[in-house]
């Protein structure tokens, strides 16, 4: 919501001065034979369609701007990195995945996260809250390493409390193995 205003406002910023400097600016003849009654009656009609010309261009660029920063946003929240059995460092997969949401996280300075760990069923449940959480604070050193503040990135450790796949296969653990990103 934030993002339409300021768009909005930068359109009235750039839009109005603009409008009134072709208005303003127009040279003006004075012909004493006849009278200019009708130029002057096309002048607000050409400045009407100037406007809405300009409103529709502006409503699209906002459209288009929105649709981007959702798909960011969904990217953002959907894209998990993974682990290794028993492993909380992140492999080159995860930190490509991390740097985009160091990109987005930088466009975004008004948002704040919290990462999840999760890991798969094996293990004791105290093991597995402290590799979750080994596993959320890698993720969040490497983002605070890329430039984000650690102010805005919070971290919690679910263990094996909330896996995505129940399966008992290594495929399904390996899915359980990661980190969420949730927006504040």
């Amino acid at each position: 919501m934030m993002r339409k205003k300021q768009w909005i406002f930068l359109a009235l910023v750039l839009i109005v001065p603009a409008m009134l400097f072709t208005v303003s600016c127009q040279k003006q003849t004075v012909k004493t034979e006849e009278p200019m009654a009708e130029p002057a009656a096309e002048e607000p009609a050409a400045v009407e369609e100037k406007e809405e010309a300009v409103e529709v261009t502006s409503d699209a660029s906002l459209a288009a701007d929105e649709a981007a920063l959702m798909a960011a946003r969904n990217m953002f929240l959907n894209e998990h990195i993974y682990f290794a059995f028993d492993k909380y460092n992140l492999d080159d997969v995860a930190q490509e995945v991390l740097m985009r949401k160091a990109d987005f996280l930088r466009a975004m300075a008004d948002i704040y996260i919290t990462i999840e760990g999760h890991c798969d069923e094996r293990g004791t449940n105290e093991y597995n809250l402290a590799l979750g959480d080994r596993r959320a604070e890698s993720a969040k050193s490497f983002l605070v390493d890329m430039g984000i503040e650690a102010y805005r990135i919070s971290t919690v450790s679910y263990g094996e409390e909330r896996p995505l796949c129940t399966e008992q296969t290594e495929e399904c653990w390996a899915k359980n193995r990661r980190d969420q990103f949730v927006i504040n």
